[in-house]
């Protein structure tokens, strides 16, 4: 690789290391030569994410500027013009390895844009709309570089694990969407426990939950569960050198729910990690686990606290 190239790669993995710890963690667990193409992806979609998360001191619409013209000069790459970007050459060039879909990333940049303007969601169907393009694109981005036996039937499982991280992040994260003026957490599942925006916003300042509260993150850890639930089939039918990478991300990932359950549901006492000991103990048995076997659903065993959490 040429030395743009190479220091592109650098930058991301850097990007990677230092705000995906979890993530960064599993992606040791794959061959190396796959490693830098997952840290071109992650890469992509945090300094997305920094653009619209990190400038908050910007009114809106230059920040939507600021989108608009990387995303421009990503496109123009796409289509063979030069790129003058510390980062986009190792995306562009993932993409063209692995002949990625353009449309996915195309999703992921409207749902990027979303978080500009949208700051709450009616129902748990309007979430999925914008979690299609922020979370399961991530899945279906990643799929051939982790490589399958059976890409189509392993398509839905990656889609499914997208939305499991992603709502878990949610959940997990309330008190900082609160901060930035957004709620991921469906009106219509507030309204169900009696819970506003105003009770959430009265929490993060106390520092600590309501019963109310509580049984709503509960109701959203169960949800979560039916993702990672619908995602395990998916595992094992990826390559067997990605499995153990996969694998301690499930593990990982579903973890923080059960920190979330340790703490009792209350999201606002402290934010919810995996102890380091966990992790490195996850990340070992991973690596001896036989490719093939299945995995277990992760995160603590809730009942439904109603009818259907759809």
């Amino acid at each position: 690789m040429d030395t743009d190239l190479t220091a592109a790669y650098d930058r991301c993995r850097e990007l990677h290391r230092r705000h995906g710890r979890t993530y960064y963690l599993a992606t040791r667990l794959l061959p190396a030569w796959k490693r830098r193409h997952v840290h071109a992806l992650y890469g992509f979609t945090r300094y997305a994410d920094e653009i619209v998360d990190r400038t908050e001191e910007l009114p809106p619409a230059e920040r939507a500027a600021r989108l608009d013209d990387w995303g421009g000069r990503f496109v123009a790459g796409l289509h063979g013009a030069p790129v003058d970007d510390p980062l986009l050459p190792a995306v562009l060039h993932t993409i063209a390895v692995f002949d990625l879909d353009r449309d996915d990333f195309a999703s992921f940049l409207k749902s990027m844009a979303m978080d500009l303007t949208v700051t709450s969601y009616r129902s748990y169907d309007h979430l999925l709309d914008y979690m299609e393009g922020s979370a399961a694109v991530i899945g279906t981005m990643m799929l051939p570089i982790l490589g399958s036996s059976d890409p189509a039937a392993a398509r839905e499982p990656a889609r499914q694990l997208g939305f499991a991280f992603q709502l878990t992040n949610f959940i997990r994260d309330v008190a900082e969407d609160l901060d930035r003026g957004r709620t991921y957490l469906p009106d219509e599942d507030l309204a169900r426990f009696g819970v506003t925006r105003d009770d959430l916003l009265a929490a993060r300042a106390a520092g600590r939950t309501t019963e109310p509260i509580r049984d709503l993150i509960r109701y959203e850890v169960t949800r979560a569960q039916e993702h990672y639930l619908a995602a395990a089939p998916g595992i094992t039918l990826l390559a067997p050198a990605s499995q153990a990478c996969m694998r301690t991300a499930y593990a990982l990932y579903g973890g923080i729910l059960d920190e979330v359950a340790a703490q009792d549901y209350d999201v606002f006492v402290d934010r919810a990690l995996v102890p380091q000991r966990r992790r490195m103990a996850v990340a070992a048995r991973a690596l001896l686990t036989p490719a093939g076997t299945p995995v277990t659903l992760p995160g603590p065993s809730v009942p439904p606290p109603g009818p259907s959490v759809r």
